[in-house]
């Protein structure tokens, strides 16, 4: 996957999308991208998939090698999913197959600012309904590695961090099928 490196763009490039991210729905948004990751690197991308509250999406890796966990040693289920927003990703990534490399779960045209989706925030989408979490998604050397050092630089600056350029997590409160195309609904 990492052969499919996406342009690196400046944080001055990167901040001429914040218009359009600022326009994206604050209620009735869409799901655009379903994404599973099955392993390391491996992407899957499917029309539809079952969300659950014990394993967020099955067969996704984050119920095998999920790195955050609670001090009991479980799962942490504030990382179930990610989600990020599609009109920064479009941008991020430069064609749409690159967007995996995101490694997000669902790439959404919703805002995600913090003002909009405070924690503890519900959201249904198709059948599913999730909670965007407290827990901050703030990128990786992977996410630095395949779009930039200022891409990550620019997600975690403060601007970024309220808006959650690089995404939001949550967890999974009502199993359910979602769809591409489904739309996403504040509760």
């Amino acid at each position: 996957m990492d052969d499919l490196l996406a342009p690196q763009l400046t944080e001055s490039q990167l901040a001429e999308t914040l218009p359009s991210v600022r326009q994206s729905p604050a209620t009735g948004g869409t799901v655009v991208q379903i994404v599973i990751r099955p392993d390391r690197d491996l992407r899957l991308l499917p029309e539809q998939c079952q969300l659950t509250p014990e394993e967020g999406i099955p067969g996704d890796r984050w119920a095998r090698h999920c790195t955050r966990r609670l001090p009991d040693g479980q799962l942490n289920p504030d990382t179930q999913l990610t989600l990020m927003n599609t009109r920064f990703l479009a941008t991020l990534a430069g064609t749409k197959d690159r967007w995996p490399l995101a490694g997000d779960n669902l790439v959404v045209d919703l805002d995600l600012s913090e003002v909009n989706l405070p924690a503890g925030q519900r959201l249904k989408l198709g059948e599913a309904v999730i909670e965007v979490s407290a827990e901050p998604h703030t990128g990786c050397s992977k996410f630095a590695k395949r779009f930039g050092t200022a891409a990550l630089k620019f997600v975690n600056s403060p601007e970024g961090r309220r808006l959650r350029l690089r995404g939001v997590n949550a967890r999974v409160v009502q199993a359910g099928t979602v769809r591409l195309g489904d739309p996403i609904v504040r509760l």
